[in-house]
């Protein structure tokens, strides 16, 4: 099947002073003039557009930039000459004819890269290739390590291990993907400095499967193999099978590649066999001898070598149903009665030509269709057309049209033409060229002073740079010393506020202190919360003893055992800051140990510290253990009274239930 591309850009160049080309996109069927670019805009736009096709008439046109312009192409990107290989180039307008396309005005550059668009969009063209099949992916540290002691050694060692372990994930992902590749690496700390993949394999293959990375400890860069002179590959499948003689491939991969290749009819076309052959130079000596339009091989599944070289040729990939036994090809062998130099020849060979025998029948049939039709001189073209995804109709009826056409434009050409206007037209320009050329080194030359100009412009920008950097850096470390006196301002605040409080604290604590050695008042041991764990804090730090006042701030929650707890321990009067719960109440009233709100004692408190005055809490325990001894009395003869009360009752109740029995009697 043929899979067109979704977006091709139709260049052809303005002028040359500036450098200016004309832009037309075809997408999906509909043309759009995009307008006139630089060079470089010209770039910026493909890159950001990433075009499956950049179609252009000649690369000449480029110039000097030719490569630079392939090196800045995305990687999904083909630039195609539309006009042919170099050579075999044809007119535009001839092409353009031969495919049906209507020309206009054949010196609008707008109108040039209309057609170049329309005739990549049919197939028309050769892809320029600058590139090998091969990619280095260098993997190393991202930065330097500096000098230091033992936190650089470490340093050093973890980025060592990390390149180690990005070199092991990349190898991992190749071998999956099943790509070939040879590996170099330097290793240090038990760990890699470097590794060094050379991967046989084009950069649309590693895409997503490899990234680039930068700035970090580790860094990947993927640099794709170019070739010493351009290569031109046809565009699709189509116009190879027109130009060259189709056939098939057998591949053999390994250290030792072996090659062999055959016609539509059986016939041994080639054999060959090279140790170390990377894939480009298969690729190359394959399209010397002819267009594959299927490469084999001999086991199952196929080698991603032979997957890449069917790829590269959009080729129909034969895979056996399984591996075939070396008594198979030796078999193939001796019915083609044919010696091989080495065992992989014989590999290609028996890989090819048992892709062939699964053809044969069809093959067959193809020739027995094309004698009653008359075109057994086009076979070739139609068996190969066929074999590409066309039906047997389709193919032949592509071939009689493109015949029709062939004729028709070789009949025209050898009608008389009157040449004079073309040869003056052939010296005007040759003069206009000349001129152009004086033009061009007036214009390199203006150039060139521009660039020294533009390189010491450039240095006194940078020399400003690093004036303006500076003066930041400065700003940057005034506001950061700004920053830091006024939280030093803050911090001495706060200081200062604390040294004042605890002066205040200080004044009261002496005079709590001379208080307490007059006699006068009685320190009380302070708990946070009435809880076992503040006692046991409070025992553990300065001692509980008997005749104790404990002074605590929350009794909240508070229950009977702590209560009898605190009776157990006999202390002489608990003060609370908050009122004491109901449970905690009756354990200490029932034990006679006084209790009291701080307010009722005009408690003096420091932080940790609490005293109270001891007349005045001698005077509070004994008037509230009077009105307790009193209520008790109070409560003692209540209970006399009613208990005499209740022997009454009963007494009374005895009287009366004898005197009804003495009645009954009587």
């Amino acid at each position: 099947m043929r899979v067109r591309p979704i977006l091709i850009l139709g260049v052809d160049i303005i002028g040359e002073n500036p450098k200016k080309f004309a832009v037309v996109s075809w997408l999906n069927g509909k043309l759009e003039r995009k307008g006139e670019f630089t060079f470089y805009r010209l770039i910026r736009f493909i890159q950001a557009k990433r075009p499956d096709i950049v179609a252009i008439d000649s690369v000449t046109e480029l110039g000097d930039d030719l490569r630079k312009f392939l090196r800045a192409l995305p990687p999904e990107t083909k630039l195609v000459q539309v006009t042919g290989r170099p050579g075999e180039q044809r007119s535009l307008q001839s092409l353009a004819k031969e495919h049906g396309i209507r020309t206009v005005d054949r010196f609008d550059p707008y109108e040039e890269a209309k057609l170049a668009a329309l005739l990549a969009s049919k197939g028309v063209g050769y892809e320029v290739l600058a590139f090998e099949d091969e990619v280095i992916v260098k993997v190393t540290r991202g930065r330097s390590h500096g000098k230091g002691g033992w936190s650089q050694d470490r340093y050093r060692k973890r980025v060592h291990n990390l390149v180690r372990d990005k070199v092991r994930e990349i190898e991992d992902r190749l071998r999956r993907a099943d790509i070939p590749f040879d590996l170099e690496t330097e290793e240090r700390d038990y760990g890699l400095a470097r590794g060094e993949f050379r991967v046989y394999a084009s950069r649309e293959e590693l895409a997503g499967l490899i990234r680039p990375m930068r700035g970090g400890d580790v860094e990947i860069r993927i640099q794709p193999v170019e070739r010493a002179e351009l290569g031109f590959a046809p565009l699709k499948g189509e116009e190879a099978i027109k130009e060259r003689k189709s056939i098939i491939v057998g591949i053999d991969p390994g250290i030792t590649v072996g090659i062999a290749a055959i016609d539509l009819n059986g016939r041994i076309v080639a054999l060959h066999s090279q140790r170390n052959m990377p894939v480009g130079e298969v690729f190359r000596f394959v399209s010397e001898i002819g267009h594959p339009v299927i490469v084999a091989t001999d086991v199952s599944p196929a080698p991603g070598f032979v997957e890449k070289i069917a790829r590269s040729f959009k080729a129909q990939l034969f895979v056996p149903r399984e591996s075939l036994r070396i008594e198979e090809k030796n078999e193939i062998l001796r019915n083609l009665g044919i010696t091989v130099e080495d065992d992989h020849q014989r590999d290609a060979l028996a890989a090819a030509y048992k892709a062939y025998l699964r053809l044969k029948p069809k093959l067959e049939h193809i020739d027995a269709r094309l004698r009653e039709a008359g075109l057994t001189n086009k076979a070739d073209e139609v068996k190969a057309l066929v074999i590409g995804g066309y039906n047997l109709g389709e193919a032949m009826q592509r071939v009689s049209v493109r015949e029709r056409k062939r004729e028709k434009t070789e009949g025209s050409a050898r009608e008389s033409i009157d040449v004079t206007p073309y040869i003056r037209r052939i010296r005007e320009l040759e003069e206009k060229m000349d001129l152009l050329e004086r033009e061009n080194d007036e214009l390199r030359r203006i150039i060139r002073e521009q660039r020294r100009t533009i390189e010491r412009l450039e240095r006194k920008i940078a020399d400003y740079d690093e004036e303006v950097r500076r003066k930041l850096l400065r700003e940057r470390e005034l506001e950061t010393k700004v920053k830091r006196i006024e939280i030093l301002e803050k911090q001495l605040r706060e200081a200062k506020a604390l040294i004042e409080r605890l002066g205040r604290d200080l004044v009261q604590v002496k005079r709590m202190n001379v208080v307490e050695i007059r006699g006068s008042a009685v320190p009380l041991k302070v708990l946070r919360v009435l809880s076992w764990r503040e006692l046991e804090r409070i025992e553990r730090e300065v001692g509980l003893r008997k005749g104790d006042v404990i002074f605590v701030l929350n009794p909240a929650g508070a229950g009977k055992a702590i209560a009898e707890e605190l009776v157990g321990r006999g202390i002489k009067a608990l003060i609370t800051e908050k009122p004491l719960p109901g449970p905690v109440r009756e354990i200490l009233r029932e034990a006679h140990i006084p209790f009291f709100t701080s307010g009722e004692l005009d408690v003096k408190r420091v932080d940790e510290f609490a005293v109270v005055e001891r007349e005045r809490l001698e005077m509070a325990i004994e008037e509230l253990l009077e009105r307790w001894e009193e209520e008790d009395r109070v409560r003692e003869a209540e209970r006399l009274l009613r208990l005499v009360d209740e022997y009454r009752l009963e007494r009374k109740k005895e009287l009366m239930k004898k005197a009804e029995e003495e009645g009954r009697k009587l």
